[in-house]
């Protein structure tokens, strides 16, 4: 085995694994499923399979290449199915080389003059009944950009966030799966002023990015993150005609950049998380805020998670802020007490939100910088950007780079005792 990297600093987390991704160390989203890793990549286009049933020793088993100028950074893996979203890649168009451009102003407006399309748009479906090996058995095709990113946990109904002609950027729609080999869409939601071929005009700021990230649904409610359009509920109870139930919007006086809604239904909260999207905190000081939703009419914010503040991380390089939340899957570390974040350049972090006036932090890791750089884009910095991170049910964490590979990491904290097998048990899984 491979000597590991030597992470920058943890605390209560220690890494226990590492895998380059079968030489593609550039990850995005990553869903661990029956003891398989599926990741998709932000350069390498298409996404792979890691064998992560010995945590300590990943095995890369599969690459499925995507189709000609087409990235697949976003996928969702439930049962035997797993969706695979195709979108344009953007980072290989040289208008997206400055960051800014991509983060603050509509994406369709920047692509409004592309006349060929050269690449694919949809939702691709694989039966991953046998896992190292997915099989394509439907496509879903869409006009426009395509999807960004999912959410799907079993059952008819999958969510997307898509950008299709006639709007602005990204917004949300319903995907039928009553037959997964005839995925249709059924219903779509949008905020005012994105609808363009209906002669609806932005009514935000200049300088500001609205755009549907992705929602999570709990029960017959999506809760959605719309970059500086902030949060929105969505009543879902007839999938072919979402309803708004709230909007708040705190961009401005905040950054903006809302990218994660994660609800706790046992506990009526609403974990919500702001992206830092520039270096060096050039787009304002980002936050993890916790939202009291007794009252779905009237979201209220009650508190704010801590910074990372044991080193200079502004200073470091890259960004440093909040990028995702492991987000309670099925199957996976369900909790609504322990809350696990990617923080980019401050690495992967552990919350405790027993007292939900006052979120503590109990747990972090900080990768190594990465070993080379994917990221094609000129002037990028060699710093961990954690990206992604998954809590299987044995309490494993597993967390992406855009450079540097697939980190496991085990947690030695307080708070694994709902929702993950007992300590003991997860010893013998990783020795």
């Amino acid at each position: 085995m491979a000597e590991l990297p030597r992470p920058e600093y943890s605390r209560n987390m220690r890494l226990i694994g590492h895998s380059d991704q079968g030489g593609r160390p550039d990850g995005v989203q990553l869903m661990v499923h029956r003891g398989y890793a599926y990741i998709g990549h932000m350069v390498s286009q298409g996404f792979s399979v890691v064998d992560v049933r010995d945590a300590k020793n990943p095995r890369t088993v599969n690459y499925i290449a995507a189709p000609p100028g087409t990235w697949n950074v976003h996928l969702q893996a439930h049962d035997d199915l797993l969706l695979v979203i195709n979108a344009r890649d953007l980072f290989a168009d040289a208008r997206f080389a400055d960051e800014k451009v991509y983060y603050t102003r509509s994406v369709g407006e920047t692509v409004s003059d592309v006349r060929e399309k050269g690449w694919s748009a949809g939702l691709r479906i694989f039966d991953i009944s046998t896992p190292d090996k997915p099989q394509e058995i439907a496509f879903l095709s869409l006009n426009g950009i395509g999807i960004h990113r999912i959410w799907y946990v079993g059952g008819r109904w999958a969510y997307v966030s898509a950008l299709i002609d006639g709007f602005s950027d990204y917004i949300f729609l319903t995907i039928d799966l009553a037959d997964p080999r005839k995925p249709e869409v059924a219903g779509r939601w949008w905020l005012p002023g994105m609808n363009q071929a209906a002669g609806e005009t932005a009514q935000w700021p200049e300088g500001k990015r609205y755009a549907l990230h992705h929602a999570i649904i709990a029960g017959d409610t999506a809760y959605g993150s719309w970059r500086d359009g902030g949060l929105t509920l969505l009543d879902v109870q007839d999938r072919s005609q979402p309803k708004l139930i709230s909007h708040r919007n705190w961009s401005p006086p905040f950054g903006g950049g809302t990218h994660t809604a994660l609800p706790l239904p046992d506990r009526d909260l609403l974990v919500v998380l702001d992206e830092a999207v520039l270096d060096n905190q050039q787009d304002g000081e980002k936050l993890i805020w916790l939202f009291d939703i007794r009252e779905p009419t009237n979201p209220v914010s009650i508190a704010t998670f801590p910074q990372p503040d044991e080193a200079d991380y502004v200073a470091k390089g890259a960004h440093f802020g909040p990028h995702n939340l492991h987000e309670n899957r099925p199957g996976s570390f369900v909790s609504s007490t322990l809350i696990f974040a990617t923080y980019q350049n401050a690495g992967v972090r552990a919350y405790d939100i027993s007292n939900p006036y006052r979120p503590v932090e109990t747990g972090a890791l900080v990768p190594a910088a990465p070993a080379k750089m994917m990221d094609t884009r000129p002037g990028r910095p060699r710093v961990i950007q954690s990206c992604d991170v998954f809590v299987d049910a044995q309490g494993i964490i597993y967390s992406t780079d855009y450079n540097g590979g697939l980190s496991v990491i085990e947690y030695l904290g307080e708070g694994m005792g709902g929702g993950c097998l007992p300590g003991s048990r997860r010893k013998r899984l990783i020795r």
